[in-house]
């Protein structure tokens, strides 16, 4: 591939427009096509951003030869369709997180991308976050011992409109999958898929997930994690990870952190920042960009199978807090964890 590499977008919401926002500051990137549901909607893209084409339905950007790598930025209970076709056509793939609606349709796109030796990867844009990466490294070299214990949050206080897609069982609405995946994703970022996975939620009368409690172990590396989402409750939105030999603390905001304390035993705290924009999706453009280059069909910031292990906690999850999602198979079972599960619901 040239150095130059040619962006689709599909669909034209706000993330779709902060990506592509983000996108056009990156040298070699180019935007050639959008595509929506509707030629208006695609057309009033494409004319604010300057880019050439415009097309009212996924066949038309699928199809476009010059369109390298597909940006799948549809609600969850599209990506498997979406990014699926548009790697029967022969295109790279960008997917917005959750991957999916649940692993089975992740374990579909993963097979078809490595059948096909194309490239797909799920937009955890925190994952390529620098000062994300710095966390993991020290992590990893030992800087607070042996991980003990994660916790992270992510809730907003809403309220949402009825209406609101957050709310919408038919688009794979509730706090988990939107809000949720961050907490999940940084806890098995550190320490992999865990073999225990408990929850307790509050259900909107929809059946949708609106606050959920996750405590998820690992009994072969003794840690746990102590994890929230929540569309009802303004959370602190931070993290911590704790260890034998000290902890680490990111403030508000962790899965985009401006800074982060490292505290270790008997020494003064350490605080690393981030020098670059912690807000911009540019990074998980960029590492995109430079596998495509590099011929690789998977990014190591973002492997698929770190990413479908995330989907199997997130199924685990539903299982235990009982919400199923109208498009699923209602003879899929989730993945049964080792350990004995607890269950709690409460209807809202």
């Amino acid at each position: 591939m040239s150095q130059k590499v040619r962006w689709g977008i599909l669909a034209t919401g706000g993330i779709a427009e902060r990506f592509t926002t983000d996108v056009t500051t990156l040298d070699g990137a180019e935007i050639v096509a959008v595509a929506s549901r509707t030629e208006a909607s695609a057309k009033a893209f494409a004319d604010r951003f300057g880019i050439p084409r415009a097309y009212g339905d996924w066949a038309g950007l699928f199809a476009d030869e010059d369109v390298d790598v597909v940006y799948v930025a549809t609600p969850h209970h599209a990506h498997r369709e979406a990014a699926g076709l548009a790697l029967e056509a022969g295109k790279a793939v960008l997917c917005e997180k959750a991957l999916t609606l649940n692993a089975r349709e992740a374990e579909e796109l993963v097979t078809l991308s490595r059948d096909r030796g194309l490239f797909l990867m799920e937009a955890m844009w925190m994952y390529c976050n620098p000062l994300i990466r710095r966390l993991v490294e020290l992590v990893r070299e030992g800087a607070i011992g042996e991980i003990r214990t994660v916790q992270a949050d992510f809730g907003l206080a809403g309220p949402f409109p009825a209406d609101h897609r957050l709310l919408d069982p038919a688009v794979g609405g509730g706090a988990l999958l939107d809000l949720g995946v961050y907490p999940v994703s940084f806890a098995q970022l550190l320490l992999g898929e865990p073999d225990s996975v408990q929850a307790h939620a509050l259900l909107s009368p929809l059946g949708v997930d609106v606050n959920t409690g996750m405590l998820l172990g690992w009994s072969d590396k003794g840690a746990s994690a102590l994890l929230s989402c929540s569309l009802v409750a303004d959370t602190p939105l931070t993290a911590s990870v704790t260890g034998t030999l000290g902890r680490i603390d990111v403030p508000r905001g962790f899965f985009f952190p401006e800074r982060f304390t490292l505290h270790r035993d008997g020494e003064e705290p350490e605080e690393f920042v981030n020098e670059d924009d912690p807000h911009s999706l540019r990074h998980e453009a960029a590492e995109v960009m430079r596998c495509l280059r590099a011929g690789a069909t998977e990014s190591a910031l973002v492997p698929l199978d770190g990413s479908l292990a995330v989907m199997r906690t997130l199924d685990a999850v539903r299982d235990r807090i009982g919400v199923r999602y109208p498009q699923e198979d209602r003879r899929e079972k989730p993945q049964e964890a080792e350990e004995p599960q607890e269950a709690l619901v409460t209807q809202a």
